[in-house]
């Protein structure tokens, strides 16, 4: 009996080419050529850790200068974006803006001031009522608890009135650095720099006053800031950072200072999507 033959398997194996030995299939690397030698710029991530280690060159006074020219050619008169009317409304908004946004804390002051917008009126509202005012807001218990304290020490130490002086501020409760700098600055006119996430960022990144701690970047910025800036740079860092120069997708394409920048994560028009 003749012996069949599997003529479509042979047909289809002789189709196939044949496979070197000692070698598996794996992915196509790209040649090296000019193209993959094209550097752009580091990622957000890694630029900014190398930024918060102080490696970001720091800028000269003719740099830094310039930088805050351009500011306030932007914007002559900043202003503060927490609503109030007095030291003491602004004090109130300032201890409810921690660890939340302005915009958050705008929703809530007005029905909380029409209800009481002075120490005596808070106190006399009592801490239950102030917390149904401020539930949006976060850590609403414990800020209620620090605005009736604070309303009662200002009206047991200070007659009622806000004081100007910053050893004053930082005794009352919830009151810390940044919190007396913002009322010492808005409500005072005095020239400090409170240093809040933003600032942090935009000092550490740019290199305009790297520091490993708030304080740091405050004590920084009080010494390279030429005095003719230093009322209102405050502001004009704040609305950089909060607008510009943010965290996750810095608008560096719309940046007055790009060209001053020091961070290695800038990005340019070469390089959009980074």
């Amino acid at each position: 009996m003749a012996r069949k033959t599997p003529r479509k398997a042979s047909r289809k194996a002789a189709a196939k080419p044949a496979k070197k030995p000692g070698k598996r299939p794996g992915k196509i690397k790209p040649r090296a050529g000019k193209a993959a030698s094209v550097k752009g710029p580091k990622t957000r991530v890694a630029a900014d850790k190398e930024a918060l280690s102080g490696a970001t060159p720091q800028w000269t006074p003719a740099e830094v200068t310039e930088a805050f020219r351009r500011l306030r050619a932007a914007r002559p008169e900043p202003k503060g974006e927490l609503e109030h009317v007095d030291p003491y409304t602004l004090l109130i908004a300032v201890v409810l803006s921690a660890q939340a946004t302005d915009a958050g804390v705008n929703k809530a002051t007005p029905a909380l001031f029409a209800a009481a917008n002075t120490p005596a009126k808070m106190v006399e509202l009592g801490e239950a009522k102030v917390r149904d005012f401020i539930k949006t807001i976060g850590l609403y218990r414990n800020k209620a608890k620090n605005v009736i304290a604070l309303s009662q020490r200002l009206i047991d130490d200070y007659g009622g009135v806000v004081p100007p002086s910053r050893e004053a501020l930082e005794s009352l409760p919830g009151v810390g650095r940044k919190t007396a700098n913002v009322v010492l600055n808005i409500a005072f006119g005095e020239p400090t720099i409170a240093v809040d996430t933003h600032i942090f960022r935009v000092g550490n990144r740019t290199g305009l006053a790297p520091g490993k701690t708030p304080l740091e970047v405050e004590e920084k910025l009080l010494e390279v800031v030429p005095d003719e800036f230093k009322r209102h740079a405050h502001h004009w860092l704040i609305l950089h950072g909060r607008y510009v120069c943010v965290a996750r997708r810095p608008l560096c394409e719309r940046c007055l200072i790009a060209d001053l920048c020091k961070w290695p994560g800038k990005t340019t028009l070469l390089h959009p999507s980074k």
